[in-house]
């Protein structure tokens, strides 16, 4: 199935998991599948590293087992920036023959330790090659609060209209943690012509130097009542678990009774993460 036509019936509900970095580690991840097919979600998104096969391998193990043994819909995310077109055209030809439809289109982030390829710039290069080529319905990451490398916002709206235009079918937003933020971008986009579903990405905090790590990665913003969560509850791990599930929860119930398209959560391959969300949520989706 693919992934766009969930959103003319419903609002979705989907994760994110990474693979394990050992291949005999993929066994233990049936824990974390287990519980995340439980919750039903529409589809699992599977993340994946740059540069050297063993990376996409995972990827593509972990997919096949959610779509064959799971039978949920797998998304997997696909970078361009160190690959070639050939390398490109391999990963489309043994996504192919896996039956797996679904593919989040990335750039990928930069590796001073490898080597930047020439054919691909832009998640939009990626989906603009491959479009043509496959019959798969490509996703595309927005940044609510501007892409880190972005000039400007103005500037960043027009790479995301050009990736729609080259074919991205939805949206799947960077986290965030100002529900404020988002809604302004939604605005911006419709205003910029940008009319397929945007799905917020939601990660919990349940680790406060993981958390600050991601959000220097991906530029979002501290607010306040978030600020103290962290500095009250950094030092008292359950404390910190709890407190940071109820600020998720209380993020994606608001942004639920305002009518968007669906929520992407980020479980950090933490089954505990889902299930909290689910059972918080199981009435309102």
């Amino acid at each position: 199935m693919k992934i766009s036509d969930i959103y003319s019936e419903k609002k979705s509900l989907s994760f994110e998991i990474f693979p394990p970095k050992k291949t005999e580690d993929l066994e233990n991840i049936d824990e974390t599948l287990a519980v995340l097919c439980e919750c039903d979600p529409d589809f699992i998104s599977v993340t994946f590293g740059a540069g050297g096969s063993s990376n996409c391998n995972r990827t593509i193990e972990l997919a096949k087992k959610i779509k064959n043994q799971y039978h949920v819909e797998p998304v997997v995310h696909l970078t361009c920036l160190h690959y070639d077109k050939k390398e490109i055209d391999e990963f489309a030809r043994v996504l192919t023959e896996e039956g797996i439809q679904n593919v989040l289109a990335l750039r990928g982030d930069r590796n001073p330790d490898i080597p930047e390829k020439e054919d691909f710039k832009h998640a939009s290069d990626l989906i603009r090659y491959l479009k043509p080529k496959e019959d798969f319905c490509f996703l595309g990451a927005c940044y609510p609060e501007c892409h880190p490398e972005s000039e400007n916002k103005i500037r960043e709206m027009r790479h995301l209209r050009e990736k729609v235009d080259a074919g991205a079918e939805v949206l799947l937003s960077q986290l965030f943690f100002d529900n404020e933020q988002f809604f302004k971008f939604v605005e911006d986009c419709r205003i910029a012509g940008i009319q397929v579903p945007i799905i917020p990405g939601i990660m919990p905090v349940i680790n406060a130097r993981q958390i600050k790590r991601m959000v220097t990665m991906c530029g979002a913003s501290f607010p306040e009542r978030f600020q103290r969560i962290i500095h009250k509850y950094e030092d008292n791990k359950k404390a910190l678990f709890d407190a940071g599930m109820s600020y998720a929860l209380s993020q994606i119930i608001d942004l639920l009774v305002s009518d968007i398209d669906g929520i992407h959560l980020y479980t950090m391959n933490n089954p505990l993460v889902a299930r909290r969300i689910c059972d918080g949520i199981r009435n309102i989706i």
